[in-house]
């Protein structure tokens, strides 16, 4: 594999739908390497860590799901980024594959198109949060290394909780995190912080950002995610 090129492993049982998908990301530079079985799948990403993976939900040996458990649970594998692909087109689905760890999730049918400029915005994010680079849409701007805010110019004030679950929601763009994921972020497992205690940081930090507060969107009954 040339020096500088991705690695993309696509787990899809349908051959038509796989070859369409390799066949598009093919041409925009990324290696590509198909699999039809879950098996074969979690047997090959043990030895060769690819750059990005795209899952089918439904599979003939293992549910798609399981196989992204097995990735996130996995130390060496955890921050893989993960796609998931699939004709489920449920709330309760996409929810459950974002707690699992998925960075981002497109229903069938689709435009190849879209798929490749989904892969490229998730290589991007998971870069950016690598690299620790500093955040920015429109006149805010967050600096993770320098632990510091910006809101037009003018640099915000946030406790540590508030930063911390501000850099937690930012590292996971467009993704519903539960309370109890921020709870872990802030350090409360063991403590007396609650989900009560968790909505008031939100409130203040919605606050303290202003116009651009509404960027925090609020996911009924379960959490929160960041969306511009």
């Amino acid at each position: 594999m040339s020096e500088g090129k991705e690695l993309i492993f696509v787990l899809e049982d349908d051959e038509d739908i796989a070859l369409s998908i390799k066949e598009a990301l093919s041409v925009c530079g990324f290696y590509v390497h198909l699999f039809g079985r879950a098996t074969e799948f979690m047997n090959t990403i043990e030895k060769i860590k690819p750059s990005l993976v795209i899952i089918d939900i439904m599979l003939p040996d293992f549910d798609g799901l399981r196989v992204a458990k097995f990735i996130k649970n996995r130390i060496d594998l955890s921050d893989i980024p993960l796609i998931f692909l699939t004709a489920k087109i449920g709330e309760e689905d996409k929810i459950r594959g974002f707690e699992i760890g998925a960075d981002d999730y497109i229903t069938k049918p689709f435009s190849l198109k879209e798929l490749v400029a989904r892969v490229r915005a998730v290589l991007r994010r998971y870069k950016s949060s690598k690299e620790g680079k500093v955040y920015s849409w429109k006149g805010l701007e967050v600096n993770i290394e320098e632990v510091k805010v910006f809101v037009d110019g003018k640099e915000v004030k946030l406790t540590p909780s508030e930063f911390n679950i501000l850099k937690l929601l930012i590292k996971n763009y467009g993704k519903p995190l539960s309370r109890d994921r921020i709870i872990e972020e802030i350090g409360g497992v063991g403590k007396d912080v609650t989900d009560r205690i968790v909505d008031v940081h939100i409130k203040h930090l919605r606050e303290k950002l202003g116009k651009y507060g509404n960027i925090i969107k609020t996911v009924r009954g379960f959490g929160y995610k960041i969306e511009s």
